[in-house]
């Protein structure tokens, strides 16, 4: 009797170090990203996991629509903004943690139109037309009042004195990659995007780009957030490296910060 139970607890001893890799490998980090980010995000997201062997599934939509998700509850390790309100908004409602916010990336704002559009290579300056450019057909952008991308245009056709005209054109999207589709559709005439979108959709091209000074630098902070699963500061230190840059500036973005590793 003594031997049986003597074999029953190696044998149980055995079965638990069989499952210790595998309960490893079953740890899943959730990502909340600005959907501009998701080409480079999903890249990134593969080589880490090669590297680690955990998994990230990453949720892509406006920062202000993934801000007020983590506002009513819904888990995620890591938030990365396309502005610095919307970090700062999470912030405040201590759903972040502080001393893990970084400004990773930069980006261009960018005036896009169909690629078979007649429209050519246009310089956009103070009084700059875009109704006229526009013409009869729709601007679209990110929803001005909540969507980073839309913020970015509307204050740089504000300051170029363009907004008045150009407002009852706008079609307003859920996200800059919403508005970039219905410009690919033929949907809209025109767009405001931001460059890496338009390098990743082959039905439109890039007919100007704006002024940096005519907004506010187009900022992507990360952090992680207080739930954060242990296993998470490997990813955001990844997200910081060298790797991460590669994939970053592949796709157009500017890397901000001095790579960790």
């Amino acid at each position: 009797m003594l031997r049986r139970t003597f074999s029953l607890a190696v044998l149980a001893f055995v079965a638990t170090l069989a499952t210790l890799p595998a309960r490893a490998q079953e740890v899943t980090l959730t990502a909340f990203a600005a959907a501009s980010m998701k080409n480079a995000v999903d890249d990134i997201n593969a080589a880490f996991t090669k590297a680690t062997g955990i998994k990230v599934v990453s949720s892509y939509a406006a920062s202000s629509a993934l801000a007020k998700q983590m506002e009513a509850g819904a888990p995620a390790d890591l938030f990365a903004s396309a502005d610095l309100e919307w970090m700062d908004y999470v912030a405040q409602k201590k759903l972040i943690k502080d001393d893990t916010r970084t400004n990773l990336l930069g980006n261009r704002l960018v005036l896009i139109a169909p690629k078979d559009s007649k429209l050519g290579n246009v310089t956009i300056g103070q009084g700059f037309d875009l109704a006229g450019l526009a013409g009869d057909g729709r601007i679209a952008t990110g929803d001005v009042r909540a969507v980073p991308v839309g913020k970015y245009a509307k204050a740089a056709l504000e300051k170029l004195g363009s907004w008045q005209t150009a407002e009852k054109k706008f079609a307003m999207a859920d996200n800059v990659r919403a508005a970039l589709t219905l410009v690919g559709r033929g949907e809209a005439v025109l767009g405001i995007v931001y460059e890496t979108d338009a390098k990743v959709e082959p039905n439109v091209k890039i007919i100007a780009h704006f002024p940096e000074d005519s907004h506010p630098p187009i900022t992507y902070p990360v952090a992680l957030t207080v739930n954060a699963k242990p296993e998470a500061q490997r990813y955001i230190n990844f997200i910081r490296s060298n790797t991460a840059k590669a994939i970053f500036e592949t796709y157009g973005f500017t890397f901000l910060i001095k790579p960790v590793s």
